[in-house]
């Protein structure tokens, strides 16, 4: 686990309009389809013909070794639906209300290491396939308050876990600062940092948001920074990334 990253919770949640979340069943059935995660518990095996909708609410799923609990399945009441703090993929009319939430979160003797790489990665992976279900309005990640659309989700994730990019905004997000710079949002899970871009880097958004997202990638990848390293800009420009005192934070600028 990341110092920093303690108290940040690990979470996905699918949304549907009312009536639309999933039953066990329905998981069920798209774990067969999909072949890539599998039911490792489910209550309904051992549960009264009469048992209490609630008791039903749950699954565990079983995905690359790693055990997930995926709560608020219908019969029982939906999760809680977190906060959107920042959208993607998703079309310009879209109406956050009137959602219902089901919630993928690390199995519980995976929950003190929720914050290790391969389990938040298998989180994503599961949470990537899972997107593909019918009647999916919105992927909800709750370390980065991002709302992506399932396809963004899906393919982006699934893309990073065959080699590609890390999925900048989906996994994290990207936010002006009040001084016209860039801070991430989310990125402490993987590193236990927040990188912060000085405005003359990004005050060409469009270059300035695909240069942050070279640097997530490379944090990621890199893992927490506990020292000043320069990295080649796009343009062959140096570029310093030098963690803050307190280590909370991760600032780029011009060499």
């Amino acid at each position: 686990m990341h110092p920093n990253a303690a108290g940040t919770l690990t979470a996905a949640s699918l949304l549907f309009l009312p009536g639309r979340r999933p039953s066990a069943a329905e998981v069920r059935a798209a774990a067969q389809r999909d072949g890539g995660f599998t039911i490792s518990l489910d209550p309904a095996d051992d549960a009264p013909a009469n048992a209490d909708p609630e008791a039903l609410r749950w699954l565990e799923l079983l995905a690359n070794g790693l055990t997930f609990d995926l709560e608020g399945l219908r019969p029982g009441e939906a999760e809680p639906v977190p906060p959107a703090g920042h959208l993607y993929g998703l079309p310009a009319d879209f109406a956050p209300g009137m959602l219902e939430a089901v919630t993928l979160r690390p199995g519980p003797h995976l929950r003190a290491g929720g914050t290790m790489v391969p389990v938040v990665r298998g989180m994503a992976w599961l949470m990537a396939r899972l997107a593909q279900m019918p009647f999916v309005q919105a992927v909800a990640w709750h370390p980065a308050r991002t709302w992506c659309s399932p396809r963004h989700f899906s393919d982006s994730v699934i893309r990073w876990a065959d080699g590609g990019p890390f999925p900048g905004l989906g996994l994290t997000a990207l936010a002006p600062t009040p001084e016209g710079g860039l801070q991430s949002e989310g990125l402490s899970l993987f590193t236990g940092q927040e990188l912060r871009i000085e405005p003359h880097l990004v005050s060409d958004r469009a270059a300035g948001a695909r240069l942050a997202l070279r640097m997530l990638h490379w944090l990621v990848e890199n893992g927490q920074l506990t020292g000043q390293v320069t990295l080649a800009g796009p343009g062959g420009e140096a570029l310093v990334l030098d963690p803050s005192t307190s280590g909370r934070f991760v600032s780029a600028s011009r060499a």
